[in-house]
C-alpha cells in the first residue's frame, strides 16, 4: 500500500514523551497535565490552556535504578516511567494525575514526589479514588474526586477554566478526534483491510500523547487520504486476530504480530481505541461533570472492575469485536507483572475458547518489543492453528455438502 503522508511524521513524535508537538503546546504557554491510566478523565485535562500525555517511556533500556527503588515484581511500564524520570524526561510536566487503580503505578507516581523528579516548582501530583463497581453514591465518590484531585487542585494552582462552557470546549475537541479514529478504524473491518493494525495503532498513540489541538488538521487529512487508498491486491496476512490486555504502548508490538502472520484488526488493550475513542454524549438538561464522569466508568473496559455484570460485558464485547471485525482469533496479552491482567488473561482466554467457541492464545511479555522473541513464536504457532483450524472447517463443509 501506498504509505500514509503523515506516518513518519507521527512515528518520530513517538520517540520521546517530549515530543515537538508537547514543546510547542508548552510554547504556547499551554500546561502539560501527565496521566497513565483511563479512570483519570482524560476530557478534564484538555480544558482550555491544558493539554494531557498519556506518559510513555520511549526507548527504554535499563530498569536497575526504578528496580532498586520498587521492585523486581513490579510490572515493566511503572518502572520505566520511574527510570525515565529519574533520568529527567518528564520535567516539561505541570502536574500529573493518577488514580488508585493499580498498587504498581501508585509506587511509580509517588516517588515522582518523594524523589523530587520534575524540576518545576508548581508541579503536584494527585491521585483519584476510584471505585470497584458502577452505582449512583459510586459515581457520586467518582465525581468529587474528579473534584477534589483534579478540578481544585488545577484551579488553585494555575487558574485553570473548568465551567460548563471549557467542558463543553474540551467534550467537543475530544469528540472529534474520537469521530476521526472511529472513522480511520472502521476501514480494519473490510476484507482486505486498507490500513494496517501497526499504521492504526501509531494514529492512536499520537492522539494519546500530543496536544489534540495540533494534530487534529493531520488526522482529518489521513481520513481524507484513507477514503482513496488501494490495499494489496495479495493479502499479506495469514490471520485476523483482536489483541486483548493490558498497558501497550510501543507500536512495535503491533508490528511484531503482524510480521508473524497475524493482521491485528481491533486493539481491546491499554492505550487502545477500544475503549478510549467513543465519543461523550452530553445532555445539556444534566451536570456535565457527572455525565462525564460516568461516561468513562461505563466504558471502562479494565479487570479492576470485578462485579458480575463487568466481568460478562468484558468477555461478550471481545466476542462482539470478533464478530464485528471478522477475526479469526483473539490475543490475550499481558504485561509480565500486571496484578489485573494476570487474573483476566489466564481465565478469559480458557473461556473464549472453550465456552465462546473463539480461538484464543495467551501471552505475557516485557515492557518493550526488544525482547520478545518468544511473543513472535507464540503468535507464529497461533497464526498456523487458525490455518489448520480453517481448513479442517473447509473440509468438513466439503463433506456435508457432498453428503
Amino acid at each position: 500500500m501506498k504509505d500514509l503522508k503523515h506516518l513518519y511524521e507521527f512515528e518520530n513524535l513517538l520517540q520521546e514523551a517530549n515530543n515537538a508537538l508537547v514543546q510547542e503546546a508548552k510554547a504556547q504557554g499551554k500546561l502539560a497535565l501527565g496521566y497513565t491510566c483511563y479512570h483519570v478523565p482524560e476530557v478534564l485535562l484538555n480544558c482550555p490552556g491544558c493539554f494531557s500525555v498519556r506518559l510513555r517511556a520511549p526507548r527504554t533500556g535499563s530498569l536497575d535504578i526504578a528496580t532498586y527503588y520498587m521492585s523486581n515484581f513490579l510490572c515493566g511500564y511503572s518502572k520505566a516511567l520511574l527510570e525515565r524520570a529519574i533520568e529527567g524526561g518528564y520535567n516539561f510536566l505541570d502536574a500529573l494525575l493518577g488514580s488508585e487503580t493499580c498498587s504498581e503505578m501508585n509506587r511509580a507516581l509517588e516517588h515522582f514526589e518523594l524523589l523530587h523528579l520534575v524540576d518545576n516548582p508548581n508541579f503536584f501530583v494527585s491521585f483519584m479514588d476510584v471505585p470497584f463497581k458502577i452505582e449512583p453514591h459510586t459515581v457520586k465518590h467518582y465525581v468529587k474526586q474528579a473534584k477534589d484531585k483534579i478540578i481544585h487542585p488545577l484551579s488553585e494552582k494555575y487558574n485553570v477554566d473548568f465551567s460548563d462552557e471549557a467542558l463543553l470546549k474540551a467534550v467537543a475537541e475530544h469528540n472529534e478526534v474520537c469521530r476521526l479514529m472511529t472513522e480511520i478504524g472502521s476501514y480494519r473491518k473490510e476484507e482486505n483491510p486498507r490500513i494496517t493494525g501497526y499504521e492504526y495503532h501509531v494514529l492512536n498513540l499520537i492522539t494519546y500523547c500530543c496536544p489534540k489541538s495540533l494534530i487534529l488538521d493531520k488526522l482529518r487529512e489521513t481520513a481524507e487520504e484513507l477514503k482513496t487508498r488501494e490495499p494489496d491486491e495479495k493479502k499479506n496476512y495469514r490471520a485476523k486476530i483482536v489483541v486483548v490486555g493490558s498497558e501497550m504502548d510501543d507500536p512495535e508490538f503491533t508490528k511484531l504480530i503482524e510480521e508473524s502472520g497475524a493482521l491485528v484488526v481491533a486493539d481491546r488493550f491499554c492505550f487502545g481505541s477500544i475503549p478510549g475513542r467513543e465519543e461523550i454524549h452530553i445532555d445539556p438538561n444534566e451536570d456535565i461533570l457527572t455525565q462525564i464522569c460516568k461516561h468513562y466508568m461505563v466504558t471502562s473496559q479494565c479487570p479492576r472492575y470485578m462485579s458480575h455484570e463487568k466481568v460478562q460485558e468484558r468477555r461478550d464485547t471481545v466476542r462482539r469485536l470478533v464478530k464485528e471485525y471478522h477475526a479469526d482469533g483473539v490475543l490475550y496479552e499481558q504485561i509480565k507483572f500486571c496484578e489485573y491482567w494476570g487474573y483476566e488473561r489466564a481465565l478469559a482466554s480458557h473461556i473464549m475458547n472453550d465456552e465462546y467457541g473463539v480461538p484464543s492464545a495467551s501471552v505475557d511479555r516485557q515492557y518493550t518489543a526488544s525482547s520478545s522473541g518468544q511473543l513472535r513464536t507464540r503468535v507464529q504457532a497461533f497464526v498456523e492453528s487458525l490455518e489448520i483450524k480453517k481448513i479442517a472447517k473447509a473440509r468438513e463443509a466439503n463433506v456435508h455438502a457432498q453428503g
